[in-house]
């Protein structure tokens, strides 16, 4: 594996008492880190790494997220394990770069060895700029993939803009060679999101949510979640009342309960292999409210994770049982597929041309027992007809 070393800086933290004995299990004993007594982590059989971005030069008003990761950390490492199958190690933060380019370029590399190596990494920002970064890592590997942001806009930025927390999602668009195949916005607030906006994603034919039905049924982001390979999530998603620490932080958003139940499905997603938390700022914080979520909201990806069941259809379909629904009006036979070992729902999408093919990894996408009920209903599911139009 090439060194990875050379990019982070170790992390400042007492860590004895992860040493002494107890009869509790921490997180912490679960991580192997980067201390700046200790060698750098041994990544043999590392299943996740978990590292820190000290970068908000892009952040628009939320200046302070960059000391966001030892703060989570402080928070983390002290929650009690529930698992002994993960191993983890914290590649302590990566050192900020003498620009803006020299940190994008670190977060890249880093996330492209790692995603070689078959190691999922937790991104700890920093600012919400930092997601593209990540997304150039898939560019590297030469891998389409889908990305699921949990986010009160859409980070579009205005027209020319520079790349900032704001107008990531333009540069990950129109980056070509374009490796994004669909994208999912998850909590956006139509009061903050212009008419211009909207109407851009449904030419995308992309999958936005908002807020008010996002909240109105928590288990529709499963399938929502389930079809991503990245997860970017913004902290001023969750209303202030729970998550203090940010400047952007509002009246309204999720709860600190739906966002860990957002953050479980992440991780018992069997396709993700990336996950990034940002725009969290410690200065606005209070009594250490958010840092404490973002540490839960880990906690949750990795009892996600530890619960996996491979549960990919393709690979195993007598896992699952097929159902065959055909739509009069439409003249259309839909195909589903529900796990035996969980429960969760998989629509095939016919893939009629070579384009798709090269797009779709396999013909079947995540959905919910709603969309099967729908089909019942002899309606067409909204996530069978965007895909359809996103292959043609």
């Amino acid at each position: 594996m090439k060194d990875i070393d050379i990019y982070f800086e170790p992390v400042d933290l007492d860590l004895s008492k992860y040493d002494e004995e107890t009869n509790n299990f921490f997180v912490g004993n679960l991580i192997d880190p980067y201390t700046a007594a200790g060698q750098f982590p041994d990544l043999e059989e590392v299943k996740i790494a978990l590292f820190g971005v000290k970068e908000d030069r892009k952040a628009l008003k939320n200046t302070g997220c960059a000391h966001a990761p030892d703060k989570v950390r402080e928070q983390l490492y002290p929650l009690l394990s529930h698992w002994n199958n993960i191993k983890i190690a914290d590649l302590g933060n990566i050192r900020q770069g003498n620009s803006i380019e020299d940190t994008y370029f670190a977060v890249k590399e880093v996330v492209t060895i790692l995603l070689h190596e078959k190691i999922l990494p937790i991104i700890i920002g920093g600012s919400q700029d930092l997601t593209y970064a990540n997304y150039l890592a898939y560019e590297n590997i030469g891998r389409v993939i889908n990305i699921a942001t949990i986010d009160p806009v859409f980070d579009l930025g205005q027209e020319e803009e520079e790349l900032n927390a704001h107008s990531y999602l333009s540069r990950i668009i129109l980056h070509q060679p374009n490796f994004l195949f669909n994208y999912t916005n998850i909590g956006y607030q139509s009061y903050f999101v212009n008419r211009d906006a909207l109407q851009l994603m449904k030419n995308l034919f992309f999958e936005i949510n908002r807020l008010g039905n996002v909240r109105a049924d928590i288990a529709e982001t499963e399938p929502m979640i389930r079809s991503a390979d990245m997860v970017s999530f913004d902290i001023s998603a969750i209303r202030s009342a729970d998550a203090p620490g940010s400047y952007y932080a509002g009246p309204n958003g999720l709860n600190g309960e739906e966002a860990c139940r957002i953050c479980r499905y992440a991780g018992m997603n069997d396709k993700l292999t990336s996950i990034g938390f940002y725009e969290f700022n410690p200065q606005y914080d209070h009594r250490h409210q958010t840092a404490q979520l973002v540490a839960q909201m880990i906690w949750y990806f990795l009892d996600g994770y530890a619960n996996r069941q491979n549960d990919i259809p393709g690979k195993r379909n007598k896992d699952f049982i097929r159902f065959r629904v055909y739509l009069d009006d439409y003249k259309e036979e839909l195909f589903f597929l529900k796990s035996k070992k969980t429960d969760r729902w998989w629509i095939e999408i016919p893939v009629k041309s070579k384009a798709g093919k090269k797009q779709l990894k396999y013909p079947y996408t995540p959905c919910s027992y709603a969309d099967y009920q729908q089909a019942l209903n002899q309606e067409l599911p909204d996530r069978w007809w965007k895909l359809q139009q996103k292959l043609m």
